[in-house]
């Protein structure tokens, strides 16, 4: 019986011990995704930012700009795509919207985009689009893939609708949280207007002015390595209106001011990360590394009793072995002096 349950600890050990690979670089993989049917929302603000009064064409002080961000998943868009390119994808319908400090719209953009669910690629399936103007991304926007590394990525960039190295800077503490810490600069570069901005004023309106729209950015991300969701975003974020051929007349600031993520939107998203890593954490460390343990304790215990069975047999036999014969009746008759 000893023996039989060594052999059953061996093959449990076995099992566990090959699981634990299968489970964290198999499973994983596939069962990691981002849901199709998300919707979120972040709030940023810029205090004490400069902003453009389209009505004078000249840049004012405001207390406030408020920017919202908008990320709707697109259900059956994405069950669409699935049946065309065989891919778990996510399809975000998104909006950035742009409000003044008494709330009035200063510019709303739209875009749809499309990635792997699995891995955060792109996946150019069409109707991805920004502001109404067909794109095709290259790299990452919005999160980071599971399991970050300590590399620089692509990300894209809305304004320009192009995709730039985003850096690696290293790792710091957040709000109790081990993040890496990632910085991206545009430089100084021509972009689109927004197809909707206040007042009733159009593209047309503004480029018949003899003005043309030049944006540069620095963008800060703090990114839980685990999800590969930030936990926040700042960017130092800069827009001219330059007058076409113009070089030597004075741009008009549209708006400069370090945006930053509300304080209140940074504690719901630190919450939310803080409680869908464990999931992470469970598929790629908790329960590998608990396998291998366990498979580990599973051996020990075999050989442990594969050794007492051992010993226990050579005792038997050694006792077995020293033991004297009983005499023959013969034998016993002549030691007492019987005859033959």
């Amino acid at each position: 019986m000893r023996r039989r349950a060594s052999l059953v600890l061996l093959a449990l050990a076995v099992f566990f011990t090959a699981l634990s690979p299968l489970l964290r670089w198999y499973a994983f993989p596939r069962l990691a995704k981002v849901p199709a049917g998300r919707y979120q929302t972040a709030v940023l603000e810029a205090k004490d930012a400069t902003l453009i009064d389209y009505a004078t064409l000249t840049p004012k002080k405001v207390s406030r700009l408020t920017m919202v961000q908008t990320l709707k998943g697109n259900v059956e868009q994405a069950r669409k795509v699935k049946t065309a390119t065989g891919r778990d994808v996510v399809v975000w319908d998104g909006l950035s919207y742009a409000a003044g400090p008494d709330g009035a719209m200063i510019s709303r953009i739209p875009e749809r985009y499309v990635f792997d669910a699995h891995s955060q690629q792109p996946v150019h399936a069409g109707g991805e689009h920004v502001d109404g103007t067909p794109v095709r991304r290259d790299g990452i926007q919005y999160k980071w893939p599971f399991l970050v590394e300590k590399r620089d990525y692509r990300y894209f960039d809305l304004m320009t609708r192009t995709s730039a190295p985003i850096h690696y800077k290293g790792t710091r503490t957040f709000h109790g949280l081990k993040v890496y810490y990632f910085e991206q600069t545009i430089p100084w570069t021509k972009v689109p207007l927004p197809r909707t901005l206040p007042l009733g004023i159009t593209p047309d309106t503004v480029r018949q002015l003899g003005l043309e729209r030049w944006y540069a950015t620095r963008r800060m991300f703090w990114v839980d390595p685990t999800t590969g969701a930030p936990v926040n975003g700042e960017e130092d974020h800069r827009e001219e209106m330059r007058w076409t051929g113009r070089p030597d007349k004075k741009p008009i600031t549209a708006f400069a001011g370090h945006v930053k993520m509300r304080p209140d939107y940074v504690e719901d998203t630190v919450a939310l990360v803080k409680s869908q890593r464990q999931l992470v954490l469970l598929l790629t460390a908790y329960l590998p590394w608990g396998f291998v343990t366990l498979g580990g304790a599973l051996l020990s215990l075999s050989l442990v009793l594969e050794a007492r069975d051992r010993r226990a047999l050579a005792a038997n036999v050694a006792h077995d072995g020293g033991k004297p014969e009983r005499p023959t009746p013969d034998e016993g008759s002549l030691s007492r002096g019987g005859s033959p």
